[in-house]
């Protein structure tokens, strides 16, 4: 069986993407399907190389039991080669990498993590970085609800 490649992009790499992997990862874990996947996450800027996750994302995310263990990175190019899907947390992000796309097979494999939600009304996952400890647990509660979304449209059900 051939494996599921998504990566998670925000702008940064330090809050919502890193989450999105872990709680994806949690979940696919979870059913014992991880060796049917490659997660991973990068951002559409290179401010943060090589740093890890956002402190206070980290608190908010072992709280839930997921561990932020990437390091950011930046989106290239050649993700669009090596992702089956790549899921943006907003739409800014969505329309950098619409921007970096060089073929329209590129295009077709964009998403926006909220296109996975099925109980949350958000049209994208807000960036807390400026915000209080509301804004953490909102990105949570938002990933979840659109993980277990994801992982249903990837196993087709």
């Amino acid at each position: 069986m051939k494996k599921k490649k998504i990566l998670f992009v925000c702008l940064g790499n330090i809050c919502r993407s890193p989450s999105a992997e872990a709680v994806f990862r949690g979940m696919v874990e979870e059913k014992g399907e991880s060796h049917h996947f490659v997660i991973d996450s990068a951002g559409t800027s290179d401010w943060h190389r090589g740093e890890p996750a956002d402190k206070r994302m980290q608190k908010h995310a072992v709280k839930r039991g997921y561990n932020l263990t990437s390091l950011s990175r930046p989106f290239e190019t050649e993700d669009f080669d090596k992702f089956d899907m790549i899921i943006a947390m907003d739409h800014e992000n969505m329309e950098e990498l619409k921007k970096r796309a060089v073929r329209k097979s590129d295009l077709d494999k964009l998403y926006m993590m909220t296109d996975f939600s099925r109980k949350f009304k958000y049209d994208y996952v807000p960036d807390p970085y400026f915000g209080g400890d509301e804004g953490f647990e909102l990105v949570l509660d938002l990933l979840e609800d659109a993980g277990e979304g994801l992982l249903e449209f990837v196993n087709g059900k």
